[in-house]
């Protein structure tokens, strides 16, 4: 028999939470079982460890160490990223109610989890899987969006996630249908002392192709803990843009599946971490059918005592021939108490494959610095300009010229923080 596990204060503040919450939580009985069964999983096991391959840079059971307990301050609603866009807003953990948009289907998964048909079941993908339980339990809000089959939305979809000091817990379903075109950003604005858990499955199928862009702004005493899955389908192309600007512990997991032949991801990331953010970006990418492509490309800059993670792993199927994966991961550390783990993997049963990882750390290049300096350009500005370019250039392959305005200003704003 095994002994029970010594339950961390961390622990046993979300145990005290679900406690004291589970009453007003939306469901049915099969909602109940659900969330009973993932809360059982956590007291049972534990917050995952470093012991755990797949959080061994991030151990949660260590930096989670409290659940707020505030019943949440009101967020103003801010301007959209994308000028004109529709904004579907959820605030501290309740939708609120959509705009219409011609071709796009919406519900509420609160109604869903109440639903004895079509319901919403909340899960979780086994014991490592703490995002997934944390959100099985105490999920309360969010959208199940569904764009028609031959649907170009000319309206981009913001979903803003407004938190203010209290605990929050969404999730989304998205459907672009076949050959559909749709652009959708997650905009993470979380204040105070918050912590949100965020789920969002997409099911990208033949044909469609889906931007898709998280832009998260939370504050520094945040936590954000988000798991985001994609199933791409035969001739689907799904473009993926993360940018984290903030937070205090960040964990952003991608799980993809080129799931038909010709399907395409392309994924880039820039992390801007400063303080004492602990920043994780977790990508698991499964090749599974024949004649499948993907590009990764992932930029972090840190200071300060700012840690930075990327996990990056492809998994290649045997019957996945002809599977062309590419990954890199390039770093800046820009002071001496930063640090960066990065640790990419491919895993390969196919033996007519183009693939291929990297991963690179380094400071500011003197050469380069000494160069500007010589012109006339003070220190602080010539990093300034040297970060910017290290970045800018993922920013810059968006092609969507107000979008890459408002990242490029973000960035500038957190140099003029952090430089």
């Amino acid at each position: 028999m095994t002994a029970p596990i010594q339950l961390t204060a961390g622990e046993e503040a979300i145990l005290a939470a679900y406690n004291a919450k589970a009453q007003s939580l939306p469901g049915n009985a099969e909602t109940v079982r659900a969330r009973d069964a993932a809360v059982h999983a956590l007291k049972t096991n534990g917050l995952p460890t470093r012991k755990v391959e797949a959080w061994h840079y991030t151990d949660l059971r260590r930096l989670l160490k409290a659940m707020p307990h505030g019943q949440g301050n009101a967020i103003a609603e801010v301007d959209p990223i994308l000028p004109g866009a529709a904004i579907f807003a959820v605030d501290n953990g309740v939708a609120q109610p959509a705009p219409a948009i011609a071709g796009v289907n919406t519900e509420q998964v609160s109604d869903a989890l109440r639903a004895d048909v079509g319901a919403y079941v909340p899960a979780f993908n086994g014991d490592d899987d703490a995002i997934g339980q944390l959100n099985a339990a105490f999920v309360s809000g969010g959208y199940r969006i569904a764009v028609a089959d031959g649907q170009e939305l000319d309206q981009a979809i913001e979903i803003q996630t407004r938190t203010g000091d209290t605990q929050a817990h969404t999730a989304h379903s998205v459907t672009i249908g076949a050959n559909a075109t749709a652009t959708m950003v997650e905009r993470c604005l979380t204040k105070g002392d918050a912590m949100l858990s965020a789920v969002t499955t997409i099911n990208v199928k033949e044909g469609a192709t889906l931007n898709w862009i998280i832009v998260q702004e939370d504050d520094l005493s945040a936590t954000r803990l988000a798991k985001l899955t994609f199933e791409i389908a035969e001739g689907a192309t799904v473009n993926l843009f993360v940018a984290n600007f903030g937070g205090k512990l960040i964990r952003q997991e991608v799980h993809a599946a080129c799931a038909g032949e010709n399907a395409h991801l392309n994924f880039r990331a820039i992390n801007m971490i400063g303080d004492e953010t602990h920043c994780d970006v977790t990508l698991v990418l499964d090749h599974s059918v024949p004649n499948t492509t993907s590009e990764e490309t992932v930029r972090n800059v840190v200071t300060g005592k700012g840690q930075a993670v990327f996990q990056g792993q492809i998994r290649v199927a045997q019957i996945a021939q002809k599977t062309d994966a590419q990954m890199a991961a390039n770093t800046l550390l820009l002071s001496d108490e930063a640090g960066v783990s990065v640790k990419p993997e491919l895993e390969i049963f196919a033996d007519d494959v183009i693939c291929a990882h990297g991963a690179t750390v380094a400071e500011i290049d003197e050469a380069h610095l000494f160069y500007l300096k010589a012109r006339g350009i003070s220190d602080k500005a010539a990093r300034g300009l040297l970060v910017k370019a290290f970045v800018a250039e993922l920013v810059e392959e968006l092609e969507d010229e107000p979008l890459v305005e408002v990242l490029e200003a973000r960035i500038d704003n957190w140099l003029e923080a952090h430089g």
